[in-house]
């Protein structure tokens, strides 16, 4: 009997062993996945609704991996704007967070950044990454000021050695479209293709 049960545990240890890469990776693309449907999500919202929504990346006083979603809610009266409101918070994995990492290419998608910042949006404006999106109701993707905010997030885990196991998500100003990246080795050399 103990030399059953001593068989099975080997087993089960060198099973769970070989599955744990698989693990890792679905870590990855749950943030992933998370971060797209936040981005999406918040886009139809503001463009269904008619206001303001904000995405904030690692925002203060949150945990570092949290995704905020805040709405501006509109003036009332002509008067000045109400506070801006939470509407919901997400959680990444606790292994993986917005980071970049060494092997990412120097073109970034959609050519937002030079992929040295894990939260790289606020291209073109002058003032450096900003961490946040604000979706319009033409469902545009602005700054603070009215400026058109295009830019890239990058999801990793920071224990992996594997960059290719990493993923990353864009924002187009002017239209505020949201895309979806993986890096992938084409002929030797790292390059994000787009999921």
């Amino acid at each position: 009997m103990m030399i059953t049960v001593a068989i099975g545990l080997t087993i089960g240890s060198i099973t769970f062993m070989a599955m744990m890469p698989m693990f890792n990776r679905n870590h990855v693309d749950l943030a992933y996945d998370t971060t797209l449907m936040v981005l999406r999500n918040t886009r139809h919202l503001a463009i269904t609704q008619s206001h303001q929504y904000y995405v904030n990346f690692n925002p203060g006083g949150f945990p570092v991996g949290t995704i905020q979603v805040t709405y501006q809610p509109p003036a009332i009266g002509g008067g000045a704007l109400p506070p801006i409101q939470q509407v919901a918070t997400y959680r990444l994995p606790t292994d993986v967070s917005f980071s970049v990492m060494a092997g990412f290419p120097a073109s970034s998608p959609d050519g937002f950044g030079t992929g040295i910042n894990a939260i790289d949006f606020g291209q073109g404006l002058g003032a450096g990454s900003l961490n946040y999106v604000c979706f319009m109701p033409d469902g545009s993707s602005r700054d603070t000021l009215g400026n058109y905010n295009s830019g890239v997030i990058y999801l990793a885990r920071t224990a992996d050695p594997n960059a290719y196991n990493s993923r990353s998500v864009s924002v187009w100003g002017a239209t505020g479209r949201v895309r979806g990246w993986r890096l992938y080795q084409q002929a030797g050399v790292p390059k994000w293709v787009q999921q």
